[in-house]
């Protein structure tokens, strides 16, 4: 993996993904993402991408938009006030990071003081 994905306790108490900074869009994607069946959908996409089935495929959470390309996939958001308002990823680190929080999503509502 080329990003570490941590993970921390919002003031709410929930998990929530950290990543660092030149890829931190990519953690507010990931966080709206709240079940393991909608994780099976969202590889099942870039799989899709991956091996050619779909020339590029996008995706809307709330404000964050992923576009997925063979290669690359680019977060972005034009709801914040301050940049980054883009970010981009390899397609298969992006991948990789939606698997690591697939296993995080039984801890996500736990409380954990």
């Amino acid at each position: 993996m080329k990003h570490l994905m941590t993970f921390e306790r919002n003031y709410l108490g929930r998990l929530i993904p950290k990543l660092p900074k030149e890829v931190t869009l990519f953690s507010d994607f990931i966080e709206l993402i709240a079940t393991s069946k909608e994780v099976d959908e969202y590889i099942e996409l870039i799989d899709k991408v991956l091996d050619g089935t779909y020339e590029d495929y996008e995706i809307t959470l709330d404000a964050p938009s992923v576009f997925i390309q063979p290669d690359v996939t680019t977060v972005s958001n034009e709801f914040l006030i301050e940049p980054p308002f883009e970010q981009t990823i390899e397609t298969e680190e992006f991948k990789n990071l939606i698997l690591i929080w697939k296993n995080k999503l039984s801890e996500r509502f736990l409380d954990r003081e």
